[in-house]
């Protein structure tokens, strides 16, 4: 069975307590695990205001994760998550060789910053005018 590389983002609802978030990303990771996932990072981003209401409340708690499942799994998270009020909204990315790519060196924190490479053509530019 192959498995795919996923990141998936999903918004808690925010009335619940400060246990009860750890006790709802716990049974999400769970969640995942027993249906053949293995979850590789969590990031909880806490509370954040949302753009709009969202079954009228301003704002969420925001977690983020990464995990390898097979294509079975997401369906059947997803199907869970769906009939669950304590998750307000979910999203989940497939990771393509590009992506993953991109994630490793996340991790190796080896991401090149393309824009200081630009920023260093531009400045090069303008110093140029200016000598002329």
């Amino acid at each position: 069975m192959s498995t795919n590389y996923y990141e998936f983002t999903y918004i808690i609802n925010p009335v619940l307590d400060e246990d009860k978030f750890a006790a709802v990303v716990d049974k999400v990771n769970k969640l995942i695990e027993k249906h053949g996932g293995k979850v590789d990072e969590v990031e909880e981003w806490g509370l954040r205001q949302f753009a709009y209401d969202i079954d009228k409340k301003s704002n969420g708690f925001y977690v983020n994760m990464y995990f390898n499942a097979p294509v079975e799994t997401i369906a059947k998270v997803e199907k869970n998550l769906r009939i669950d009020d304590d998750v307000l909204r979910f999203l989940t990315l497939k990771y393509d060789a590009k992506m993953l790519r991109h994630r490793e060196l996340q991790k190796k924190n080896a991401v090149p910053d393309v824009f200081a490479v630009e920023a260093e053509e531009e400045e090069a530019k303008e110093a140029k005018k200016k000598e002329d």
